[in-house]
């Protein structure tokens, strides 16, 4: 855990906390919430910030009751009023996101226009909406989750895949709202914030097709059962497009973002006299190659005697070789520690806003000069360690994981470096 009697350290964890803080979905969703219709309103969505968004739209709703349905990650939910929410598995889908998901879809369909239907979009929506189109089975769908998961495919080419195998993503749920108007109130943790993207798109057209689809599980040499590859040879495979008249009343609004989370971060760190170097939250790549270049750019400061905090956001990619535990955080960490061996002055975190670095306990890690040779004296091999995919044990062992349980938001990841040349 992060000392609080550290200066360094302390900074990096406060810098943190007003990220989220920017990130929070009863501040996020305030002056967003849609007037209420003639008719009913229904509320539904996914992601991990599923639950306090219903939670936080209850609080600023000024209309007649609501009801609906939400799928959140197993300890992400919240108490709400009228809006069931309901939890499932992250990022291996389960039965119960299977189940939620066809309820929903069932909750949309035989609306009317003047009834409204409001979507409340996080990341992570796209594990935890999880139901197969007909021909496709449940658990093949799921090995080819999880086999996208582990190859090193990026996000927007597991979403791609994903559009396409699904009865509810890529536009579809939408497409079965009709002819009810759709409002979607998205908190994005996407490269870019493409509405298509975030939890994989259910209430806009997909740009993407199902030759690209296919394409990629040729790319990373995934094995493509019978039903699958007859779904995806099939005209009617193809998701809603853009331009489709199905999703011509669906108004789509971003509500949070990484930039924001960046700039309460920075404005936290400028506020103790460090210069701001803002990376942008669109870094993406290999977990181990960023933390590697990351170390560079703050050594670089050190040379200049430059006093900075650098922030950058987006989401690493990484592919697991070893049989470690470990996030793109602890990975990326760890790679940075490398990179910089102890340098007097320089401290980091990175941590996944979510609160959960991959599928482990630990929003991420920080690290100091000193755990480099605290490191050396409890014997820890870095580079092995790295190899083996296990960031997690080497910061364990350091006590140097940062812990805090589920945000209820997410925006992706959030790196944070300060270089103190004084220090």
């Amino acid at each position: 855990m992060i000392p609080s009697d550290t200066p360094h350290p302390r900074l990096l964890r406060h810098m943190m906390d007003a990220g989220l803080a920017a990130a929070a979905p009863e501040i996020c969703l305030a002056g967003n919430i849609p007037p209420p219709p003639p008719g009913r309103t229904v509320v539904v969505g996914a992601g991990k910030a599923a639950g306090s968004m219903a939670r936080a739209f209850e609080t600023h709703w000024r209309g007649d009751k609501l009801d609906g349905l939400v799928v959140t990650r197993y300890g992400h939910a919240c108490p709400t009023r009228d809006i069931e929410v309901v939890e499932a598995a992250h990022p291996i889908p389960d039965a119960a996101g299977q189940r939620a998901a066809a309820r929903m879809l069932r909750t949309v369909q035989g609306l009317s226009a003047d009834d409204l239907v409001v979507c409340l979009i996080s990341g992570g929506g796209s594990a935890l909406l999880s139901l197969p189109c007909p021909g496709i089975g449940f658990e093949d769908k799921r090995e080819i989750n999880r086999q996208l998961l582990r190859s090193g495919a990026d996000i927007s080419e597991i979403n791609c895949v994903r559009k396409h195998l699904s009865a509810i993503k890529g536009g579809r749920l939408a497409a079965a709202a009709w002819p009810a108007p759709v409002v979607t109130l998205a908190i994005s943790d996407v490269v870019g914030n493409s509405p298509a993207t975030i939890a994989s798109g259910p209430t806009v057209g997909d740009p993407t097709t199902r030759a690209e689809a296919k394409a990629i599980l040729t790319k990373y040499d995934i094995a493509c059962p019978e039903g699958v590859a007859a779904r995806l040879d099939a005209p009617e495979g193809e998701t809603p497009k853009p331009g489709d008249p199905r999703l011509a009343k669906s108004d789509y609004r971003l509500v949070g973002s990484p930039v924001a989370t960046l700039a309460a971060a920075a404005d936290t760190g400028a506020s103790a006299g460090y210069a701001v170097i803002n990376l942008g939250d669109g870094v993406e790549g290999f977990a181990h190659d960023v933390g590697r270049a990351h170390g560079e750019i703050a050594l670089e400061a050190k040379r200049r005697g430059e006093k900075v905090c650098i922030v950058s956001g987006g989401e690493t990619t990484v592919q697991v070789k070893g049989g470690g535990r470990g996030g793109r955080n602890t990975e990326y960490l760890l790679a940075f520690a490398i990179a910089t061996a102890g340098e007097p002055g320089i401290f980091a975190l990175a941590c996944d806003t979510d609160g959960i670095d991959g599928s482990e306990d630990n929003a991420g890690a920080w690290l100091a000069p000193e755990h480099w040779r605290r490191a050396r004296e409890l014997g820890l091999d870095p580079l092995a360690l790295q190899a083996d995919n296990d960031a997690y044990s080497y910061f364990a062992a350091l006590d140097a994981l940062v812990v805090t349980g589920p945000t209820l938001t997410n925006v992706n990841d959030l790196r944070l470096i300060l270089v103190d040349p004084a220090a």
